[in-house]
Order: C-alpha cells, then structure tokens, then sequence
C-alpha cells in the first residue's frame, strides 16, 4: 500500500504562482511513475503531468506545458508541481497518483494509488 497526501492549493489571482506537494508513505519505494491530475466538477479527470521513476523524464498536457513543472524528491518520496502563470480554467481538484508503468500515463485507470486532492481556485 501507498499513502499519497497533497498539499499547497488555495486560491490565488490569475497569473500568480502556487506550488503543489504530494508526499508517500507507506510502499513508497515501489511508486513507479508520479501523476498529477485535475477535476472540476461533472467533469472526467483530466491528465496534467507526469515524471518517471528516475525524475529525469516529465511529461505534461498540452494545457499547461510551459507554465507547469513537475518534479520528485525519491529520498523524501515526495513528488511536487510547479504552477506558474496559472488561469481561472485550472481551477480545480488536483490530485496525485502512483502507478508502475508509463504506457497509458495520462489515463487514470493506469495509477493504482490516489490521493484525497488539494483545491486550486484561480480567480479573475
């Protein structure tokens, strides 16, 4: 089992910064692949980066590619996300995921650990 708990949402004006943490415990030295995802509500999940086991590969949507950074911290098993220049549509639930591979990484049934999410509200 792996523990995932985020924090660092809040609410902050369009083109402010904010800086998102996800720590795990637990199994930790068995996540593979580290996720962020984002929802709002009546809305599917919707893949916004991705970093491999190493740290040294990310990946990010289309959306947010310039303006977010992923990055990990393997001796503290902690997995972090940048966000810059950030838009009233990032306004969202953004949650971290573990998986082990990453074929399908920007699908959610990939990751076999969530966590709970942290609210980012962007105003106008």
């Amino acid at each position: 089992q792996v523990q995932l708990v985020e924090s660092g949402g809040g609410l902050v004006q369009a083109g402010g910064s904010l800086r998102l943490s996800c720590a795990a415990s637990g199994r930790a030295s068995s996540s593979g692949v580290m996720a962020w995802f984002r929802q709002t509500p009546g809305k599917e999940r919707e893949f916004v980066a991705a970093i491999s086991r190493s740290g040294l590969t990310p990946y990010y949507a289309d959306s947010v590619s310039g303006r977010f950074t992923i990055s990990r911290d393997n001796a503290r098993n902690t997995v972090n996300l940048q966000m810059n220049s950030l838009k009233p549509e990032d306004t969202a639930v953004y949650s971290c995921a573990a998986g082990r591979t990453l074929i399908r990484l920007r699908v959610p049934a990939t990751y076999d650990y969530w966590g709970q999410g942290t609210q980012v509200t962007v105003s106008s």
